[in-house]
């Protein structure tokens, strides 16, 4: 497995591309030993790296992200275990450090001298991770559904459904106290890709309100004016700098501009 994935890396060109892909190929691994495990039977898959396994975004993304949907099947501890066992066996050097003890449950996954190995790095210390990160306590309102899908090996995943998705990426654009230029990527693609969309208002709301929101509440009737708003006064230039290393293809930059974005929210009237 682990030729394989040198293989893989050998093939692209450039320090982001080989980065990306060795990445996407580890957190693929990954994906299907927790698949083994049972994990999906009780915890969802969401965040940008389930789009785009999911739903073929255009951009790659750093974490794995997960969300309780019941009691859980396995134990975070047991789950690292296993994973750091089939990833040693596989012929990694792997180390971890994670933390099981808070709502959110957290772990970084360490590969010890693989950039190296891989040519993406001259240093043979340069480490690089994988962080996990599972909600045992997320907002209520999510629809659910079961998807397969098969990049590098067949998984099938607990997922929510995009309507549930689109409300959690706007529930970051409204709470993020920061600019994630990757957001506002996604929100772009969003609403080219599905003309229409809304989000699950219901889990909008619960999350807003798990996380202090005081402002108006997104409804049917106000939701685009509330993101137009956010988009017209965000530094594009710092979106640019954060999404450009993760696009599969940077001249995306050029389609998905503020401007654009901001039309997009004004395809229908508020």
């Amino acid at each position: 497995m682990k030729d394989y994935l040198l293989e893989l890396v050998s093939r692209k060109e450039g320090y982001n591309a080989k980065l990306n892909a060795m990445r996407e190929y580890l957190q693929a691994y990954t994906l299907r030993v927790m698949h083994d495990e049972g994990v999906f039977r009780s915890v969802a898959f969401l965040g940008g790296t389930a789009l785009r396994f999911l739903h073929g975004l255009p951009r790659f993304s750093e974490d794995l992200d997960f969300s309780l949907a019941q009691k859980p099947q396995v134990k975070f501890e047991v789950l690292l275990k296993k994973i750091m066992s089939e990833l040693a066996a596989a012929g990694y050097d792997v180390s971890l450090g994670y933390n099981d003890k808070k709502t959110v449950n957290s772990a970084f996954v360490k590969f010890s001298g693989l950039m190296f190995e891989a040519g993406i790095s001259p240093l043979k210390s340069q480490k690089f991770s994988i962080k996990i990160e599972i909600d045992n306590n997320p907002p209520r309102g999510a629809i659910l559904e079961t998807q397969l899908v098969n990049k590098y090996f067949p998984i099938s995943f607990l997922s929510y459904d995009i309507n549930s998705l689109f409300a959690g990426k706007l529930h970051a654009l409204l709470s993020r106290q920061y600019a994630k230029g990757r957001d506002y990527f996604d929100l772009g693609w969003y609403l080219s890709k599905w003309k229409g969309i809304e989000p699950n208002f219901a889990l909008l709301k619960n999350a807003l309100e798990q996380t202090g929101w005081s402002g108006r509440v997104p409804d049917k009737d106000n939701w685009r004016e509330l993101i137009y708003k956010v988009v017209e006064h965000v530094d594009w230039k710092k979106v640019k700098q954060d999404v450009e290393q993760f696009l599969e293809n940077p001249l995306d930059l050029h389609i998905f501009t503020q401007e654009n974005v901001m039309r997009l929210l004004k395809l229908e009237v508020f």
